[in-house]
């Protein structure tokens, strides 16, 4: 892609450019250098997305479930077969290393869309016989969904989001996030191909306003949102307004906790799957690493010996392990996380700094960061930081641990590793969060429900439990006797 060329946005089947023509340039964080312009939607444009969703979800709807997951297989095929170009595209964009982009976006994606294919034909309803009749229940599309996207996975949420909307009948308007928006118009035609028809699948571009005129348009009825809590309560609150339903995935500050007892090299691997993959730019990192005092200078001396072998570089090398942060002022952002860490005490043990990359003098490199003796009140330990920075934290016994770790506002993910399987299901019942990985960190197959409790969100994605959040359920009651009135 030249820095010349302007992608437009996708509604009723084609490319279209912005009804005001307004454009906003999108960046390779690992140069700095702009990609392309990128069309922005306003009001005007997200109304023409409604009305061509709004057409199409009539005749999309009255498909068979079996028809409309023969569509999404076939889009799951055109995904693997263009998978290096859309790994390519999702390192270009979001900077993650290309190591990573074919399998944890592309195959993420491609695994979402075929999961659905699948179930698509199997959604039905109950039935249960009554004194003087019987009823049964249906399941309906919502009609028109709205799915507004982040930039740390932008392809694989846009599956995650759409597929099960559309095995259930619905139709899409999906917002990517500005700072990644390119992989969900190459998605956009990648359905096209697949025999999706036209206004289905729409993909319109911008910023907040974007998503404001989707969140509060009345002809939508149904938003998912994967964002940071702040936005989820601003959906909340424009939903309201027209009793949309809701679906939020937001931030986290989960727990990562490590008994005495646990295969420590394992531990350690968690541990880095959980704060440096795609740069710690995932909302289910365990950033809060719980040690138990007594194996804590052995893990941390792991932990650290196995940190110094990442590789930073550029994220279309191979051998690249860590990429560049979304933007240089996300940089500044984690960056000044690191320092409040230093100011407050905790100490750092590795990085902490900005990284060079040669050939990448304008790239957003940081390297990994790891403080020990955190404590509880420190700000790194309390907030939602989205960089590679890992806090370790010290305890003594499981009550202890489990306190802390439930004392946050937030609740997406945790995990614990120990070899005392009765102790990690009693860990797992007791802490408070959607998600808890016993002896592993941050794998999350399509055939697992996928959210957050307290300030992390409501609702689930992935899994079978998906299709309840785009879908309502009818109820009939068929009379098999003679009405008798008392009057």
């Amino acid at each position: 892609m030249s820095s010349a060329r302007t992608r437009g946005l996708w509604i009723d089947g084609q490319v279209t450019d912005a009804a005001e023509g307004g454009t906003f340039p999108t960046f390779n964080p690992a140069t700095g250098q702009p990609i392309c312009e990128v069309a922005r939607a306003d009001a005007a444009d997200v109304e023409r997305a409604v009305e061509a969703a709004g057409r199409a979800g009539e005749h999309w709807r009255a498909r068979s479930g079996t028809e409309r997951g023969r569509i999404l297989h076939r889009a799951a095929e055109l995904m693997r077969t263009h998978r290096d170009e859309l790994a390519e595209l999702e390192a270009l964009d979001g900077g993650k290393p290309i190591a990573e982009t074919p399998e944890a976006d592309v195959d993420s994606g491609a695994d979402c869309l075929e999961y659905f294919a699948g179930q698509a034909a199997s959604l039905q309803g109950e039935y249960q016989p009554l004194d003087g009749g019987f009823f049964y229940t249906r399941p309906e599309p919502l009609g028109v969904c709205a799915g507004i996207g982040a930039w740390n996975y932008p392809l694989q949420i846009a599956c995650w989001k759409t597929a099960p909307a559309l095995a259930a009948g619905n139709t899409m308007i999906f917002k990517p996030a500005e700072l990644t928006p390119l992989s969900a118009l190459r998605l956009a035609e990648l359905f096209r191909e697949a025999g999706l028809p036209d206004g289905v699948f729409n993909v319109v571009n911008g910023e907040a306003e974007t998503g404001q005129a989707l969140t509060r348009h009345p002809g939508i009825a149904k938003v998912s949102l994967t964002g940071e809590a702040g936005t989820g309560k601003k959906i909340m609150k424009d939903a309201a307004d027209t009793l949309k339903t809701v679906t939020l995935e937001l931030g986290g500050k989960s727990p990562l906790i490590i008994f005495d007892d646990a295969d420590l090299d394992n531990a350690v691997s968690g541990a880095l799957l959980g704060n440096f993959y795609t740069q710690g730019e995932i909302c289910t990192n365990g950033t809060r690493v719980f040690v138990h005092e007594s194996i804590h200078d052995d893990f941390m001396e792991r932990l650290v010996q196995r940190t110094r072998r990442l590789k930073i570089g550029d994220p279309l090398d191979p051998d690249t392990d860590v990429g560049a942060l979304i933007s240089q002022g996300h940089l500044e952002h984690v960056l000044g996380y690191i320092e409040k860490g230093r100011a407050e005490g905790a100490r750092l043990v590795f990085g902490g700094e900005r990284a060079p990359v040669n050939g990448c003098e304008g790239g957003a490199f940081v390297q990994p960061t790891i403080f020990t003796d955190c404590t509880d009140d420190m700000t790194i330990v309390r907030e939602e930081i989205f960089g590679p920075v890992m806090s370790v934290l010290r305890f003594r016994d499981e009550a202890e641990v489990l306190e802390r770790a439930n004392d946050t506002d937030y609740g997406l993910a945790s995990g614990v590793f120990t070899s005392d399987l009765t102790r990690a299901h009693r860990m797992a019942d007791n802490l408070e969060a959607g998600i808890c990985w016993i002896n592993h960190y941050n794998i999350t197959p399509i055939e697992m429900p996928f959210g957050g409790v307290k300030q992390s969100g409501l609702g689930k994605e992935n899994s079978r439990r998906a299709l309840e959040f785009y879908t309502r359920l009818k109820s009939v009651f068929v009379a098999t006797s003679d009405v008798e009135a008392p009057y």
